[in-house]
């Protein structure tokens, strides 16, 4: 059974683009193999391989790219909170994070950081709605049990 402590620390994922980058690489799977398979427009004979290769790498950067996306979070301990976006990796203390906004327009959460920087969380995304909106309250109370906000409490 999970505890309280187990919900709190559990890490920040978006639900809607990792089922869509997950149907998204099937689809481009299937379809590669199909038209490798099929080679519309070769009278039969099949592409080159140079031509059969070339889609392959295109389509396999495609692949790549989709599962990085689908693959965004955030991670969070007593100590830190380490945030893999779509190219960056980012570990901050607790201490650096001041607050976490998400306002109406935003597509994901932002941390406000000590340094007067705001950095995002891909991890949390508008696209989730209301689970969006629980998951940066739950970050939210991490900043304030953990973070620079809790060590200026009277």
């Amino acid at each position: 059974m999970a505890t309280p402590d187990d919900q709190l620390y559990a890490p920040f994922r978006p639900r809607f683009v990792r089922y869509v980058s997950s149907a998204s690489i099937a689809a481009a799977t299937i379809g590669l193999m199909i038209l490798l398979t099929v080679a519309p427009g070769t009278g039969g004979q099949g592409y080159a391989r140079s031509s059969a290769a070339g889609m392959s790498v295109v389509v396999l950067a495609g692949i790549a790219f989709l599962w990085r996306q689908g693959s965004v979070r955030a991670d969070v301990d007593a100590t830190s909170i380490t945030v893999r976006n779509l190219v960056v990796v980012r570990t901050f203390a607790w201490e650096q994070v001041l607050a976490v906004s998400f306002g109406t327009g935003d597509p994901w959460v932002m941390l406000e950081l000590a340094d007067g920087n705001q950095h995002p969380v891909m991890g949390i995304q508008r696209a989730d709605g209301a689970h969006a909106a629980s998951d940066a309250r739950r970050l939210a109370t991490l900043v304030a049990l953990h973070g620079e906000a809790a060590d200026h409490t009277p």
